[in-house]
């Protein structure tokens, strides 16, 4: 098997051109139902699946196991919201590397302000969010390119074939994406373990002025 690794590159920066997040504007205006809900995500966003023909992104079960983990609020009336759209939207980018415990830390301030009519809504959370995504691709594109090009740099002293060259150097440009990737989870990771102690740090705080108040009452 033969593996042109330029074409490669080629078709996954063309695969990255075609991420299409979804903007505000974009989502309707009216609450939906469960069915409606679905057929709007998998249709807008089956192209970032690996397998679009079969793969699902959204589905009954999902969305009940979801709201059952408290990562969703209940439907009102059977109709979910723009802000139920948003969190499922974030729940998408989140569950393939986060555990349901660090999703839930991450979604508080959005469900802390979850229907909410003031101006610092989920919407404009969204938006800010959305706008970051939009300036992330192109360096993205780059960082890519850049460690595409150190792999071809490695096993050149080796007494390789064509072909095993190429699939090592293929082998060396995974393994740079892979420590990307791996890094960056527990950067992720870090950063809400911190909050997670802040919060609990908070608490007892709290519960302990609660006893030296009832302490000085009596």
């Amino acid at each position: 098997m033969t593996i042109d690794n330029d074409d490669l590159l080629n078709s996954i920066i063309a695969s990255l051109g075609r991420i299409d997040p979804i903007s505000l504007d974009e989502m309707p205006n009216i609450d939906l139902y469960m069915d409606q809900l679905t057929s709007f995500m998998n249709e807008r966003l089956k192209k970032s699946t690996r397998h679009p023909e079969t793969d699902k992104i959204l589905t009954k079960t999902m969305i009940n196991n979801y709201a059952k983990n408290d990562l969703l609020p209940p439907p009102v009336k059977k109709k979910y919201s723009k802000d139920h759209l948003i969190l499922l939207l974030f729940i998408y980018y989140f569950k393939n590397i986060l555990s349901i415990n660090d999703i839930q830390t991450l979604l508080e301030p959005l469900k802390e302000r979850f229907q909410t009519t003031e101006e610092f809504n989920v919407s404009s959370i969204y938006k800010n969010c959305f706008e970051l995504q939009g300036e992330a691709l192109e360096p993205v594109i780059e960082d890519i390119t850049r460690k595409y090009g150190r792999s071809l740099q490695t096993f050149e002293d080796e007494k390789l074939s064509e072909d095993e060259k190429n699939r090592m150097q293929l082998f060396s440009f995974i393994i740079q994406l892979s420590y990307d990737v791996y890094v960056k989870k527990l950067l992720i990771e870090k950063i809400l373990d911190n909050i997670t102690e802040a919060k609990e740090q908070d608490k007892k705080a709290e519960k302990d002025s609660k006893k030296d108040s009832k302490k000085t009452k009596g």
